[in-house]
Protein backbone atom coordinates (compact mmCIF):
# COMPACT_ATOMS: atom_id res chain seq x y z
CA UNK A 1 0.00 0.00 0.00
CA UNK A 2 1.53 3.51 -1.12
CA UNK A 3 0.22 6.48 -0.47
CA UNK A 4 2.71 8.62 -2.95
CA UNK A 5 6.26 8.34 -1.86
CA UNK A 6 4.91 7.15 1.55
CA UNK A 7 4.81 2.74 1.41
CA UNK A 8 2.74 1.15 4.28
CA UNK A 9 2.65 -2.36 5.63
CA UNK A 10 -1.01 -2.75 5.68
CA UNK A 11 -3.86 -1.24 3.72
CA UNK A 12 -5.23 -0.46 7.16
CA UNK A 13 -5.95 2.58 8.45
CA UNK A 14 -6.84 4.21 11.91
CA UNK A 15 -9.34 7.10 11.26
CA UNK A 16 -9.22 10.45 13.59
CA UNK A 17 -11.27 10.39 16.73
CA UNK A 18 -11.54 13.68 18.60
CA UNK A 19 -10.08 12.92 22.20
CA UNK A 20 -9.51 9.37 21.72
CA UNK A 21 -6.76 8.88 19.26
CA UNK A 22 -3.85 9.92 21.37
CA UNK A 23 -0.42 8.88 21.73
CA UNK A 24 -0.96 6.17 24.56
CA UNK A 25 -4.13 4.20 21.80
CA UNK A 26 -2.16 4.82 19.23
CA UNK A 27 0.64 2.92 20.92
CA UNK A 28 -1.72 0.45 21.79
CA UNK A 29 -3.40 -0.48 18.80
CA UNK A 30 0.26 -0.70 17.23
CA UNK A 31 1.74 -3.41 19.53
CA UNK A 32 -1.76 -5.69 18.63
CA UNK A 33 -0.08 -5.44 15.03
CA UNK A 34 -1.84 -5.03 11.48
CA UNK A 35 -2.22 -1.02 11.61
CA UNK A 36 -0.59 0.67 8.16
CA UNK A 37 -0.99 4.36 8.98
CA UNK A 38 -2.52 6.29 12.16
CA UNK A 39 -3.52 9.55 12.13
CA UNK A 40 -3.63 11.59 14.77
CA UNK A 41 -6.88 14.04 16.23
CA UNK A 42 -8.36 16.74 14.27
CA UNK A 43 -5.44 19.73 14.59
CA UNK A 44 -6.34 23.33 14.50
CA UNK A 45 -3.31 24.59 11.80
CA UNK A 46 -3.95 28.32 13.52
CA UNK A 47 -3.09 26.96 16.74
CA UNK A 48 -0.05 24.96 15.93
CA UNK A 49 1.28 28.17 14.15
CA UNK A 50 0.43 29.95 17.39
CA UNK A 51 2.74 27.14 19.17
CA UNK A 52 0.08 26.55 21.55
CA UNK A 53 0.31 23.60 23.88
CA UNK A 54 -2.91 21.78 23.44
CA UNK A 55 -1.97 21.33 19.65
CA UNK A 56 1.88 19.88 20.33
CA UNK A 57 0.09 17.47 23.11
CA UNK A 58 -1.86 16.32 20.10
CA UNK A 59 0.53 15.60 17.68
CA UNK A 60 3.20 14.05 20.38
CA UNK A 61 4.84 10.71 19.05
CA UNK A 62 7.66 9.39 19.33
CA UNK A 63 9.86 6.28 17.27
CA UNK A 64 7.61 3.51 17.82
CA UNK A 65 4.54 5.66 16.97
CA UNK A 66 5.52 5.50 12.82
CA UNK A 67 4.52 6.07 10.24
CA UNK A 68 2.06 8.72 11.56
CA UNK A 69 -0.23 10.98 9.81
CA UNK A 70 -1.38 14.55 11.53
CA UNK A 71 -4.91 15.54 10.29
CA UNK A 72 -5.37 19.54 9.78
CA UNK A 73 -8.02 21.57 9.55
CA UNK A 74 -8.57 25.19 8.28
CA UNK A 75 -9.69 27.25 5.88
CA UNK A 76 -6.97 30.00 5.71
CA UNK A 77 -4.83 28.68 2.40
CA UNK A 78 -1.69 30.36 4.01
CA UNK A 79 -1.66 29.10 7.53
CA UNK A 80 -2.39 25.51 6.25
CA UNK A 81 0.61 25.69 3.69
CA UNK A 82 2.80 26.83 6.69
CA UNK A 83 0.75 24.24 9.20
CA UNK A 84 2.00 21.21 6.67
CA UNK A 85 5.83 22.44 6.40
CA UNK A 86 5.69 22.92 10.19
CA UNK A 87 4.74 18.94 10.57
CA UNK A 88 6.93 18.55 7.74
CA UNK A 89 10.02 20.06 9.55
CA UNK A 90 8.87 17.82 12.54
CA UNK A 91 9.08 14.44 10.70
CA UNK A 92 5.33 14.02 10.34
CA UNK A 93 5.22 10.85 7.76
CA UNK A 94 1.70 12.49 5.91
CA UNK A 95 -0.57 15.39 6.25
CA UNK A 96 -4.49 14.29 6.36
CA UNK A 97 -6.71 17.52 5.67
CA UNK A 98 -9.97 16.82 7.51
CA UNK A 99 -12.57 18.26 5.06
CA UNK A 100 -14.99 15.49 6.93
CA UNK A 101 -15.71 17.26 10.14
CA UNK A 102 -19.43 18.18 10.76
CA UNK A 103 -19.34 19.45 13.98
CA UNK A 104 -20.47 23.29 13.77
CA UNK A 105 -17.63 25.13 15.56
CA UNK A 106 -15.29 23.66 12.56
CA UNK A 107 -17.70 24.10 10.04
CA UNK A 108 -18.58 27.79 10.90
CA UNK A 109 -15.15 28.93 9.77
CA UNK A 110 -14.46 27.14 6.80
CA UNK A 111 -13.40 23.83 7.30
CA UNK A 112 -14.12 20.12 8.11
CA UNK A 113 -17.90 19.39 5.87
CA UNK A 114 -17.49 23.55 5.06
CA UNK A 115 -14.60 22.06 2.49
CA UNK A 116 -17.00 20.40 0.47
CA UNK A 117 -19.44 23.24 -0.63
CA UNK A 118 -16.74 25.27 -2.50
CA UNK A 119 -14.62 22.79 -4.98
CA UNK A 120 -12.81 25.55 -6.77
CA UNK A 121 -11.68 27.31 -3.61
CA UNK A 122 -10.72 23.94 -1.80
CA UNK A 123 -9.00 23.23 -5.12
CA UNK A 124 -6.73 26.11 -4.60
CA UNK A 125 -5.91 25.72 -0.94
CA UNK A 126 -5.12 22.36 -1.40
CA UNK A 127 -2.66 23.08 -4.32
CA UNK A 128 -0.81 25.17 -1.93
CA UNK A 129 -0.63 22.77 0.69
CA UNK A 130 1.08 20.00 -1.99
CA UNK A 131 2.98 22.33 -4.01
CA UNK A 132 5.00 23.12 -0.43
CA UNK A 133 6.26 19.84 1.35
CA UNK A 134 7.33 16.96 -0.18
CA UNK A 135 5.52 14.12 1.93
CA UNK A 136 1.79 13.04 0.98
CA UNK A 137 -0.62 15.02 1.42
CA UNK A 138 -4.37 13.51 1.76
CA UNK A 139 -7.67 14.64 2.20
CA UNK A 140 -10.72 13.36 4.27
CA UNK A 141 -14.02 13.84 3.60
CA UNK A 142 -17.71 12.63 3.44
CA UNK A 143 -20.15 11.69 0.90
CA UNK A 144 -21.43 15.29 0.84
CA UNK A 145 -23.25 18.48 2.35
CA UNK A 146 -26.77 16.27 2.40
CA UNK A 147 -28.49 13.98 0.11
CA UNK A 148 -28.82 16.55 -2.37
CA UNK A 149 -25.12 17.44 -2.60
CA UNK A 150 -22.97 14.50 -2.97
CA UNK A 151 -20.29 16.21 -4.21
CA UNK A 152 -17.59 14.05 -3.23
CA UNK A 153 -16.69 12.04 -6.17
CA UNK A 154 -16.52 15.72 -7.89
CA UNK A 155 -14.26 16.80 -4.89
CA UNK A 156 -12.03 14.11 -5.03
CA UNK A 157 -11.22 14.32 -8.67
CA UNK A 158 -10.24 17.86 -8.41
CA UNK A 159 -8.21 16.92 -5.53
CA UNK A 160 -6.16 14.26 -7.70
CA UNK A 161 -5.69 17.26 -10.12
CA UNK A 162 -3.93 19.08 -7.42
CA UNK A 163 -1.64 16.55 -6.28
CA UNK A 164 -3.47 14.83 -3.22
CA UNK A 165 -2.07 11.51 -2.93
CA UNK A 166 -5.53 9.81 -1.31
CA UNK A 167 -8.34 10.21 -0.34
CA UNK A 168 -10.38 9.00 2.67
CA UNK A 169 -14.33 8.91 2.43
CA UNK A 170 -16.40 8.51 4.94
CA UNK A 171 -20.19 7.08 3.47
CA UNK A 172 -22.16 9.16 5.52
CA UNK A 173 -23.40 13.13 4.90
CA UNK A 174 -22.55 15.80 7.38
CA UNK A 175 -26.69 16.11 7.84
CA UNK A 176 -26.34 12.25 8.93
CA UNK A 177 -23.29 12.62 11.03
CA UNK A 178 -23.24 9.35 12.90
CA UNK A 179 -26.60 8.23 12.43
CA UNK A 180 -28.18 6.02 9.21
CA UNK A 181 -26.69 3.78 7.17
CA UNK A 182 -23.13 4.02 5.79
CA UNK A 183 -23.96 4.35 1.50
CA UNK A 184 -21.55 1.94 0.10
CA UNK A 185 -22.51 2.99 -3.04
CA UNK A 186 -21.50 6.50 -2.77
CA UNK A 187 -18.10 5.41 -1.87
CA UNK A 188 -17.96 3.42 -5.27
CA UNK A 189 -18.99 6.68 -7.19
CA UNK A 190 -15.60 8.19 -5.41
CA UNK A 191 -13.40 5.36 -5.97
CA UNK A 192 -14.97 5.57 -9.95
CA UNK A 193 -14.35 9.58 -10.20
CA UNK A 194 -10.10 8.93 -9.14
CA UNK A 195 -8.30 8.23 -11.60
CA UNK A 196 -4.85 6.71 -10.32
CA UNK A 197 -4.86 7.44 -6.62
CA UNK A 198 -6.17 5.13 -3.87
CA UNK A 199 -9.51 6.12 -1.97
CA UNK A 200 -9.63 4.89 1.70
CA UNK A 201 -13.20 3.65 2.63
CA UNK A 202 -14.47 4.50 6.48
CA UNK A 203 -17.60 3.75 8.16
CA UNK A 204 -19.33 1.40 10.22
CA UNK A 205 -16.13 -0.83 9.66
CA UNK A 206 -16.74 -2.88 13.46
CA UNK A 207 -15.32 -6.66 12.18
CA UNK A 208 -12.83 -7.92 9.59
CA UNK A 209 -15.64 -9.12 7.77
CA UNK A 210 -17.24 -5.76 7.26
CA UNK A 211 -14.00 -4.42 5.97
CA UNK A 212 -13.89 -7.09 3.59
CA UNK A 213 -17.63 -6.32 2.70
CA UNK A 214 -16.41 -2.81 2.02
CA UNK A 215 -13.46 -3.35 -0.18
CA UNK A 216 -15.60 -6.43 -2.30
CA UNK A 217 -18.69 -3.68 -2.71
CA UNK A 218 -16.80 -0.44 -3.28
CA UNK A 219 -13.34 -1.10 -5.13
CA UNK A 220 -11.27 1.02 -2.49
CA UNK A 221 -7.69 0.16 -1.82
CA UNK A 222 -7.95 0.23 2.01
CA UNK A 223 -10.26 0.76 5.45
CA UNK A 224 -10.13 3.02 7.78
CA UNK A 225 -11.26 2.22 11.48
CA UNK A 226 -12.48 4.43 14.08
CA UNK A 227 -15.15 3.00 16.78
CA UNK A 228 -14.11 -0.13 15.47
CA UNK A 229 -10.79 0.05 16.39
CA UNK A 230 -11.64 1.74 20.02
CA UNK A 231 -14.50 -1.44 20.67
CA UNK A 232 -11.56 -3.83 19.48
CA UNK A 233 -8.04 -3.00 19.21
CA UNK A 234 -7.44 -6.33 17.72
CA UNK A 235 -9.03 -5.15 14.87
CA UNK A 236 -6.40 -4.21 12.71
CA UNK A 237 -4.57 -7.26 13.17
CA UNK A 238 -7.85 -9.88 12.42
CA UNK A 239 -8.62 -7.60 9.54
CA UNK A 240 -5.02 -8.25 8.07
CA UNK A 241 -5.30 -11.82 8.71
CA UNK A 242 -8.89 -12.53 7.40
CA UNK A 243 -8.26 -10.72 4.13
CA UNK A 244 -5.03 -12.69 4.01
CA UNK A 245 -6.56 -15.66 4.47
CA UNK A 246 -10.63 -15.94 4.40
CA UNK A 247 -10.17 -17.30 8.61
CA UNK A 248 -10.56 -15.26 11.70
CA UNK A 249 -8.10 -15.17 14.22
CA UNK A 250 -9.11 -16.68 18.10
CA UNK A 251 -10.78 -14.03 20.31
CA UNK A 252 -8.68 -12.50 22.98
CA UNK A 253 -9.05 -14.17 25.95
CA UNK A 254 -10.29 -12.19 29.31
CA UNK A 255 -6.47 -12.07 30.86
CA UNK A 256 -5.27 -10.83 27.27
CA UNK A 257 -7.38 -8.20 27.26
CA UNK A 258 -6.76 -7.41 30.57
CA UNK A 259 -3.20 -6.93 30.30
CA UNK A 260 -3.99 -5.05 26.61
CA UNK A 261 -5.77 -2.31 29.35
CA UNK A 262 -3.23 -2.21 31.80
CA UNK A 263 -0.63 -1.22 29.30
CA UNK A 264 -3.20 1.27 27.75
CA UNK A 265 -3.21 3.17 31.05
CA UNK A 266 0.28 3.11 31.90
CA UNK A 267 0.89 5.02 28.83
CA UNK A 268 -1.91 6.84 29.76
CA UNK A 269 -0.07 8.15 32.70
CA UNK A 270 3.34 7.83 31.52
CA UNK A 271 2.36 10.40 28.73
CA UNK A 272 -0.54 12.65 30.84
CA UNK A 273 0.62 12.57 34.23
CA UNK A 274 -1.40 10.26 36.83
CA UNK A 275 -4.21 12.40 37.75
CA UNK A 276 -4.96 13.44 34.27
CA UNK A 277 -4.07 10.01 33.15
CA UNK A 278 -6.60 8.33 34.94
CA UNK A 279 -9.34 10.73 34.56
CA UNK A 280 -9.22 10.42 30.94
CA UNK A 281 -9.18 6.58 31.23
CA UNK A 282 -12.55 6.62 32.80
CA UNK A 283 -13.86 6.84 29.65
CA UNK A 284 -11.91 4.23 27.64
CA UNK A 285 -11.96 1.38 30.53
CA UNK A 286 -15.65 0.85 30.15
CA UNK A 287 -14.98 0.15 26.57
CA UNK A 288 -12.49 -2.69 26.89
CA UNK A 289 -15.08 -4.59 29.62
CA UNK A 290 -17.89 -4.79 26.76
CA UNK A 291 -15.77 -8.35 26.03
CA UNK A 292 -15.75 -8.98 29.66
CA UNK A 293 -19.33 -10.51 30.27
CA UNK A 294 -20.97 -9.02 33.36
CA UNK A 295 -18.82 -6.06 34.13
CA UNK A 296 -21.44 -3.80 35.95
CA UNK A 297 -18.91 -3.72 39.14
CA UNK A 298 -15.46 -3.17 37.44
CA UNK A 299 -17.94 -0.05 35.29
CA UNK A 300 -19.22 1.32 38.52
CA UNK A 301 -15.56 1.88 40.00
CA UNK A 302 -13.69 2.79 37.00
CA UNK A 303 -15.37 5.73 36.06
CA UNK A 304 -13.91 7.05 38.94
CA UNK A 305 -10.37 6.45 38.67
CA UNK A 306 -7.70 8.81 40.12
CA UNK A 307 -4.83 6.96 40.79
CA UNK A 308 -2.67 3.97 39.14
CA UNK A 309 -2.80 1.48 42.16
CA UNK A 310 -6.36 2.39 42.81
CA UNK A 311 -7.27 0.07 39.70
CA UNK A 312 -5.08 -2.55 40.43
CA UNK A 313 -7.39 -2.67 43.19
CA UNK A 314 -10.46 -2.39 41.02
CA UNK A 315 -9.20 -5.16 39.40
CA UNK A 316 -8.82 -7.78 42.22
CA UNK A 317 -12.38 -6.59 43.20
CA UNK A 318 -13.63 -7.65 39.94
CA UNK A 319 -12.02 -10.92 39.61
CA UNK A 320 -13.48 -11.98 42.68
CA UNK A 321 -16.95 -10.71 41.84
CA UNK A 322 -16.47 -12.20 38.12
CA UNK A 323 -16.59 -15.55 39.60
CA UNK A 324 -19.69 -16.82 39.80
CA UNK A 325 -19.92 -16.06 35.61
CA UNK A 326 -17.67 -18.61 35.39
CA UNK A 327 -17.43 -22.18 34.76
CA UNK A 328 -15.12 -25.14 36.25
CA UNK A 329 -12.81 -24.35 33.55
CA UNK A 330 -12.32 -20.26 34.05
CA UNK A 331 -14.17 -19.36 30.91
CA UNK A 332 -17.61 -17.58 31.07
CA UNK A 333 -20.54 -19.46 31.11
CA UNK A 334 -22.10 -19.64 27.96
CA UNK A 335 -25.55 -17.35 28.99
CA UNK A 336 -22.77 -14.46 30.07
CA UNK A 337 -20.53 -14.54 26.50
CA UNK A 338 -20.74 -11.59 24.61
CA UNK A 339 -22.14 -11.91 20.93
CA UNK A 340 -18.90 -12.58 18.43
CA UNK A 341 -17.96 -9.88 16.58
CA UNK A 342 -19.18 -10.86 13.48
CA UNK A 343 -21.08 -7.97 11.87
CA UNK A 344 -21.12 -6.97 8.16
CA UNK A 345 -23.52 -4.13 6.90
CA UNK A 346 -26.83 -6.14 6.87
CA UNK A 347 -29.68 -3.97 8.37
CA UNK A 348 -33.11 -5.41 9.54
CA UNK A 349 -33.25 -7.73 12.24
CA UNK A 350 -30.57 -10.05 11.49
CA UNK A 351 -28.37 -7.45 12.50
CA UNK A 352 -25.73 -8.40 14.93
CA UNK A 353 -25.70 -5.74 17.84
CA UNK A 354 -22.32 -5.03 17.40
CA UNK A 355 -23.01 -3.34 14.32
CA UNK A 356 -24.28 -0.64 15.90
CA UNK A 357 -21.53 0.78 18.27
CA UNK A 358 -22.59 3.83 19.78
CA UNK A 359 -20.18 7.46 19.60
CA UNK A 360 -18.02 7.52 22.68
CA UNK A 361 -18.44 10.32 24.71
CA UNK A 362 -16.88 12.98 23.87
CA UNK A 363 -15.67 15.95 21.35
CA UNK A 364 -17.24 13.99 18.92
CA UNK A 365 -20.65 12.70 20.92
CA UNK A 366 -22.48 15.63 19.13
CA UNK A 367 -21.30 15.56 15.28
Amino acid sequence: MRLGSLELGSNLFLSPLAGYTNLPFRLTLRELGGLGLATTDLVNARSLLERRAKAFKLIETVPADQPLAVQLFGAVPEEMRDAAQCLEARGIASVDINMGCPVRKVCKVGGGSAMMSELAKTARLVRGMVEAVRVPVTAKMRLGWDDANLTAPDLARALEDVGVAAVFVHGRTRQQGFGGAVNLAGIRAVVEAARSIPVIGNGDVTSPEAAREMIETTGCAGVSIGRGAFYNPWIFAQTRHFLATGERLPEPGFEERVTVMTRHLDRMVEVFGEPLGCRMFRKVAPWYSRRFGPSVRFNQRVVQLTARAEFDEILRDFRAWRQPFLDAHGDLKPAYRPAPLTASFQRGPDRNPADGIRVPRGPVAVW
